[in-house]
């Protein structure tokens, strides 16, 4: 793991540069005022008073760091001030020389800025020393006096600021506005109370010596708010920094720099070297070990503490503390051996889980070490953090799953379609973006003969040998179903055609689960960018159509031709001949029964309308349907199915019970303000009971952003009709929008139903419906009903009815009578009671 960097650019040996001139000032000012006053020494014992008063300055400072620096304002400018009027030059130099000395060697400075904070402080009193003598100070009631003392505090000030500048520079490079900012107004608001407070003091004793007992108590008094000040000082700044990483954490958008933002925030908190970010390696996501650092630009892969003492955070997960302030521990000798003086490293938890660590190392300024509240500190950022990361990582994992197929994590069709339009809009002269549809055939025998679960082994089979075939450069994809896809960039189409080639050879290879051996085969289309066209959805409907295409080729591949889309001509001349089938009634309606779960009794039909062209065989409602919605004759197609549904309801007269019936709309069908109309004229004519009908509407139609539906699904609701949300669950509806909806029924859709007996997530789906639609008194119908255990579960969750091959495939009228006395139980053919029916494979 790598270790901490030295400092490269600017070395703090460049410091000497500035120390020497400094120190040559002091030794030639005072050497000149040594030889031209005349007492230059003078007393003693005073000169023993305003050293132990040097001294006792330090013991009151508020400390600054800027960058890898610090420096200490304190009280040293009262008795400095006074020791200007009352010493004479020298013994003010020397003492404030030896006071510095010893100040700074009990803070175990090392050499080079030792030496230089004492350099600035001998050449600052000399220049302030020199200053005052030169003005021949001699009243303290005299405003001259004042200025001049004045005049010599502010040249010490703007003498020494400026060297700790020159310094921090020569050091660290240039200084930003902030930091220069930071630097330097603290020093100069501080001096300048100093300043005032010292003149009061003087001016205090030459008017009384009993004044001096007064100013030992002010001084003291003073002290302690200094001092007080100096906590709530870094109290305050602790607060608002915490407040600005919590608004930085939040403002930050989910794009990945959420790391970035964190660590360079906590560094600046906590005045660390480092602060450094571990998250090992967890699922899909790799470990992450950043450090943000004082010196550096950006995030780097170095720390400043060991390994084991994160290693023993994380498996504890106990914060643990190591430096000067925290006493002797375990990883004292480690973090020593690493080069850093201290360290603080605390635990990241989402909820009861430890995901990580997060760790500051080396305090900055050779003085300052980490304490006790800065480990409680870091604790309260980590909460911060730890709920960053979780949702950080949500949402990455939202964003993964919405371009990811759940099953084979393979990229889904949203994401195949943006990555082939940036393909295409991107493309190389003489390349061509090559899209290869795989379709596994004979999927639904699988699922029919050995279950979902075995299908879903296959998919995940074939996304695994073509994710390890296929060549590096290449997305592959699940477009849906059972169709992948394969996206890339090629010289040209016959390379394309020759690559499906192969990964098809290789993909039909056995496939082995257990004792079981499969034969799956698969065949391929193909189409290319820019001759088969010049955006995804037609490369990938053209490429759809060569697959279909290549079913009925030897070789199993095709590459897209004009002539492959010959389905979308027919369905072209599908127009006219749909007017033509309305107008001599062609259309066939079939029912599909609706039966309760328990108790298996008939409670209705679903109206599916079926078209035997006289030339091209049997039309799927798909083509029709969307024929009569694009040529404006939906609405006849609609009005022929409710009046057929209403006319067989009225004649059912087996059981001695009414057949109420279900018939599928259009979502355009609820913006025809006549329609309710058209229902009620309808109903009067076959003279059937309202609740007797049921619309069923798709999820999409009755919930598509806007309020366009309501007016017509209320005035339908007001006939006394049943109305039903169709296929839910395949949309982005919220279940807690059911109870705006005028609806009565919802009908589940099938792709859930089919899977919950083997994905808990969509038998979760499915249970999350039930619940919360008989919570709002809604009828839930399963779509879908195909085995006895998918059966067995929707009961176990409290669904009331389904529909399905379990119980019968869709039915022209005649059969459906035969059906319903066929499937009937004996006992109950005995009895007046209502028939229960019996499930057949």
């Amino acid at each position: 793991m790598p270790r901490p960097q030295t400092i490269s650019r600017h070395s703090s040996g460049r410091a000497w540069f500035v120390t020497g001139p400094l120190a040559l000032i002091a030794v030639l000012i005072s050497v000149a005022l040594a030889t031209s006053h005349p007492n230059p020494t003078g007393d003693w014992p005073l000169g023993l008073l305003f050293f132990g008063l040097f001294l006792a300055a330090h013991a009151a400072i508020l400390l600054f760091e800027v960058r890898r620096q610090s420096f200490t304002l304190n009280i040293g400018e009262i008795p400095f001030l006074l020791g200007l009027f009352f010493l004479p030059p020298l013994t003010l130099i020397i003492g404030r020389v030896l006071a510095a000395v010893l100040g700074h060697l009990s803070r175990r400075q090392p050499p080079v800025k030792l030496w230089f904070n004492v350099a600035n402080v001998a050449a600052g009193t000399s220049i302030a020393t020199a200053i005052v003598v030169n003005a021949d100070v001699l009243d303290a009631a005299e405003p001259r006096t004042w200025l001049t003392l004045v005049g010599a505090m502010i040249a010490y000030q703007i003498i020494t600021l400026v060297a700790v500048l020159v310094v921090i520079t020569l050091a660290q490079g240039r200084l930003s506005t902030k930091e220069l900012t930071t630097t330097t107004v603290p020093a100069l608001v501080v001096a300048s109370i100093n300043i005032t407070f010292g003149l009061v003091v003087l001016i205090l004793l030459a008017q009384s010596d009993w004044a001096l007992i007064l100013l030992v108590a002010l001084i003291t008094f003073f002290v302690l708010a200094y001092r007080s000040y100096a906590k709530s000082l870094r109290q305050n700044r602790t607060l608002s920094e915490i407040y600005a990483l919590t608004r930085a954490i939040a403002d930050t958008p989910h794009d990945g720099t959420i790391v970035d933002v964190l660590l360079k925030r906590v560094r600046e908190v906590l005045q660390s070297e480092y602060a450094t970010l571990w998250l090992p390696k967890q699922g899909r996501y790799p470990e992450v070990l950043l450090s943000a650092t004082a010196d550096g630009q950006g995030l780097v892969d170095t720390v400043g503490a060991p390994e084991s003492i994160r290693e023993h955070v994380f498996e504890t997960g106990s914060s643990l503390a190591v430096g000067a302030k925290f006493g002797d521990g375990p990883f004292d000798t480690a973090l020593r051996e690493w080069g850093a003086k201290d360290a603080v490293v605390v635990p990241l938890r989402a909820g009861s889980l430890v995901i990580g660590c997060l760790e500051v190392s080396g305090r900055l300024g050779d003085i300052s070490h980490f304490g006790p509240g800065d480990l409680r500190l870091l604790e309260a950022i980590a909460v911060h953090a730890a709920v960053a990361v979780e949702n950080s990582r949500l949402v990455d994992r939202l964003r993964y799953d919405a371009a990811h197929d759940g099953l084979t994590r393979l990229a889904n069709r949203r994401r195949l379609t943006a990555a082939l339009d940036e393909s295409v809009a991107i493309r190389t002269p003489g390349e061509v973006v090559a899209v290869l549809l795989f379709d596994v055939d004979g999927l639904r025998q699988v699922n029919e003969s050995l279950g979902h679960a075995a299908g879903d082994k296959v998919l995940a089979e074939v996304a695994r040998r073509l994710r390890d075939r296929a060549p590096s450069a290449a997305l592959v994809g699940r477009s849906g179903g059972d169709e992948f896809v394969v996206t890339l960039r090629m010289e040209a189409a016959e390379y394309a055609v020759q690559l499906a080639v192969e990964l098809r050879d290789q993909i039909r290879d056995q496939m082995v689960f257990g004792a079981l051996t499969l034969d799956v085969d698969t065949v391929a289309g193909v189409a290319v960018h820019p001759d088969h066209g010049s955006d995804a959805a037609t490369l990938l409907q053209r490429a759809d159509l060569a697959a279909t295409a290549a079913k009925s080729v030897s070789g199993g591949v095709q590459l897209f031709n004009p002539a492959l889309e010959s389905r979308s001509v027919r369905r072209l001349g599908l127009a006219g001949d749909l007017r033509v089938a309305l107008d001599e009634t062609q259309l066939e309606v079939y029912y599909q029964p609706k039966v309760t779960l328990h108790g298996r009794r008939l409670v209705g039909v679903e109206c599916l309308t079926r078209w035997e062209h006289p030339t091209h065989g049997s039309v799927s409602p798909e083509d029709f349907v969307a024929v009569a919605e694009h040529t404006g004759q939906l609405g006849r197609l609609t009005e022929f199915v409710l009046r057929e549904g209403l006319r067989r309801s009225r004649e059912w007269n087996v059981g001695q019970q009414p057949l109420p019936v279900a018939v599928n709309l259009s979502a355009r069908t609820l913006t025809d303000p006549e329609f309710p109309e058209l229902v009620r004229t309808l109903l009067d004519e076959a003279q059937v009971a309202p609740e007797l009908l049921t619309l069923e509407i798709a999820e999409a139609g009755v919930l598509d952003g806007t309020d366009r539906p309501m007016p017509t699904l209320r005035r339908l609701r007001d006939l006394g009709v049943r109305l039903s949300v169709d296929d839910f669950g395949t949309g982005y509806t919220s279940l807690a929008h059911l109870r705006r909806l005028p609806v009565h029924e919802v009908k589940v859709d099938r792709s859930f139903v089919q899977g919950m007996a083997t994905d808990p997530g969509d038998l979760a789906i499915v249970n999350a419906v039930v619940t919360l639609s008989q919570q709002f008194g809604l009828t839930v119908v399963a779509e879908g009903v195909e085995s006895e255990l998918t059966l067995e579960l929707l009961q176990d969750i409290g669904c009331q009815v389904g529909q399905g091959f379990l119980f019968s495939r869709p039915l022209p009228y005649e059969r459906l009578a035969a059906w319903y006395e066929a499937q009937a139980d004996p006992e109950s053919l005995q009895s007046s009671e209502v028939r229960r029916l019996r499930a057949v494979p």
